[in-house]
């Protein structure tokens, strides 16, 4: 009866609803449309997918007919049929009518957007960078008994609030996003240091401020992710000013419990993963893999620049000090010729140059900042979010997935067993027990189906978060090429003025100087 579907085959609901969704300038149904009128439903993303794509011809319309059918397949599945069109092809009674309410309530449909699935991010970039925006600076050094403290001033932009922390208050913020949020990439925390004085090459002021940096790069991570901006956890640690955070932060975190339990799309992810979900992941690893090998390359070699530019500051700071010595030097000058020996005059003028070496100076100090500033900290940034996500993709194969391998293998040994007790029959006791016991590991082996799946569909979302954030690589090369525009402009200036002034220092009575360089 598929085929015969017409104006007179089917209910006049079928036609109210045609006229309340179809086009104003045709009477086809944009396909986005009808999965709006599929979304009304109480059906299954599953079914509802299997609806859409026995009705959706490619072109991106449905013709009245194939609404029809759409609607037909609805109202049949809503009665807990199977949606094939062969239910259609042998159909005789009088099509059933959906439940989708009156067909004036679905004339807005035409108006809404498309619903996003819910495994698909669509933020942007700058919508993820302007969520937040942390600063942690460190706060005048507390002397214990016997040691000193390093404690962090956490200031946050969006809560405009700022709070005290010490180190051991990021650790257990840090264990604990990890207990709630074993699917997700949670960055590490930067090592701490317990035995003072065990340095290798950098001194202990330095490690304390790469520490902090890192620190920086943790909380703004965090706080712009997602599903973590809008935790309980995190406002807490931004936000919570008494004197026991880490207890605070524990009672939130037994009151939220871990995602899986908390999200509402945990038991239906299958039904919103691809198909070749595997392929996807294993595909997105590698490239993820050689994305983040790369960004550690650039990183180092922005890192020699930036420590370039700062050596580069003193060797021209202390080129103008020894200027300055050597000009300083009041000595007599002997008189070995008829002349007189112009050294007396020359050394006078040597010793103010030492003002435009120290300007030079500053001016490579302050490249080498913004270099390490506005560079290597962005990359930082970038490879903290990477690593983080390859160690997800380890918690994934080491954790959820291991643990249902052994689960099902579990499984098998109790079937065996079960199977022995039932050849060779032993006391019923024992044969009960062991039953039960295959029950309990069945439940088991589901809910680690449903975390399986949920992992995956967490991992799906957590690689469109990397590739969103892959854009950030025009950021790093755009203050890359600024900082270096800004920084060969500020000291060209000051080396034409030196020029200028060598000109007028050592030019001769004629207006002639001698060569500043070879010809």
């Amino acid at each position: 009866m598929a085929a015969d579907i017409n104006e007179g085959s089917v209910p006049s609901y079928y036609r109210e609803v045609h006229q309340a969704i179809c086009s104003r300038t045709d009477e086809r149904v944009p396909i986005g449309v009808f999965q709006r009128v599929l979304s009304r439903t109480s059906l299954s993303t599953t079914v509802q997918n299997q609806i859409a794509e026995h009705v959706n011809n490619g072109d991106g319309f449905l013709s009245k007919v194939s609404l029809y059918k759409g609607l037909a397949l609805i109202a049949l599945a809503q009665q807990g049929k199977p949606p094939s069109p062969k239910l259609l092809d042998n159909f005789i009674q009088e099509f059933p009518k959906p439940q989708l309410g009156e067909p004036k309530e679905l004339q807005t449909l035409k108006m809404q957007s498309v619903q996003e699935s819910p495994l698909n991010l669509s933020l942007t970039l700058a919508e993820l960078l302007k969520k937040e925006n942390i600063k942690v600076e460190l706060i005048p050094e507390k002397k214990g008994l016997f040691l000193k403290h390093v404690e962090y001033q956490v200031t946050s932009e969006r809560f405009t609030v700022s709070v005290y922390r010490r180190y051991n208050d990021f650790d257990i913020f840090h264990e604990l996003l990890l207990q709630r949020y074993a699917y997700r990439v949670v960055p590490a925390l930067p090592p701490k240091r317990v035995l003072k004085g065990v340095l290798t090459s950098m001194t202990e002021r330095e490690f304390i401020e790469g520490r902090r940096r890192a620190l920086g790069r943790f909380l703004n991570l965090v706080a712009r992710h997602p599903v973590f901006s809008e935790d309980e956890l995190v406002k807490t640690f931004l936000t919570f000013s008494g004197s026991d955070v880490q207890t605070k932060l524990r009672d939130a975190c037994k009151k939220l419990g871990d995602e899986f339990m908390t999200c509402k799309y945990a038991t239906q992810a299958k039904d919103y993963l691809p198909a070749d979900v595997q392929s996807q992941f294993s595909s997105s690893r590698e490239l993820i893999r050689n994305i983040h090998n790369s960004f550690q390359k650039l990183r180092d070699r922005a890192e020699r620049m930036a420590e370039r530019s700062k050596e580069n500051a003193t060797d021209l700071l202390m080129f103008g000090k020894e200027l300055s010595s050597l000009g300083s030097d009041e000595s007599p000058v002997p008189i070995l010729a008829s002349c007189k020996s112009p050294w007396a005059a020359l050394r006078r003028s040597v010793k103010g140059l030492s003002v435009e070496f120290s300007l030079l100076s500053e001016k490579a100090a302050q490249q080498g900042r913004r270099e390490e500033d506005d560079v290597v900290e962005k990359l930082n940034l970038f490879l903290d979010l990477l690593q983080s996500y390859r160690d997800l993709c380890e918690r994934h194969e080491k954790g959820v997935l291991h643990e249902h391998h052994r689960a099902l293998q579990k499984y098998g040994v109790m079937k065996r067993q079960m199977l022995s007790a039932t050849v060779k029959p032993k006391e019923q006791v024992s044969v009960e027990q062991l039953e039960s016991r295959i029950v309990q590991q069945e439940n088991a082996i589901q809910a680690m189906e449903l975390r399986n799946y949920f992992s995956l569909f967490c991992l799906h979302q957590e690689s469109q978060l990397i590739f969103t954030y892959l854009l950030i690589t025009s950021h790093i090369l755009g203050a890359f090429v600024d900082s270096q525009v800004q920084g060969h402009k500020e000291m060209g200036e000051v080396w034409q003025d030196l020029h200028s002034k060598l000109k007028s220092l050592f030019g001769d009575g004629n207006g002639q100087s001698p060569p500043l360089s070879p010809k």
